[in-house]
């Protein structure tokens, strides 16, 4: 019986094997698409939008490492990022600035004293 099943596993998988290279393959009737257009340009993003963006970048690597990251700040810094992606100066600054705030306050929150509950 486990050579049966095993005997049909390995068909199978030959024959998946088989149909994952037909289909990553190109033809050769086909010409080769030029590299340039495969990949598509970033749009790009002012130097202030972009200076921010690395300050809260570095902020935010800086909060994480001392186990004070908000999470506001981590959500603020990816919507930042995917911003820049788009080349939208505007919502990279504002939620640059949001994620380094944040990340600021975080590391801040280190230093407030430790509260007890009870004597």
């Amino acid at each position: 019986m486990s050579k049966v099943l095993l005997a049909l596993t390995s068909v199978a998988l030959m024959g998946l094997s088989g149909c994952a290279h037909t289909q990553t393959s190109q033809p050769a009737s086909s010409p080769a698409a030029p590299a340039a257009a495969t990949v598509p340009a970033q749009p790009a993003i002012s130097a202030e939008a972009q200076t921010a963006l690395n300050a809260a970048q570095a902020a935010v690597k800086d909060a994480k490492a001392k186990n004070a990251l908000w999470t506001t700040a981590e959500s603020a810094l990816k919507a930042a990022e995917e911003a820049a992606a788009k080349g939208d100066s505007a919502t990279v600054l504002k939620q640059a600035k949001l994620a380094s705030d944040h990340a600021q306050k975080g590391l801040a929150q280190l230093n407030y004293p430790m509260l007890k509950v009870g004597d």
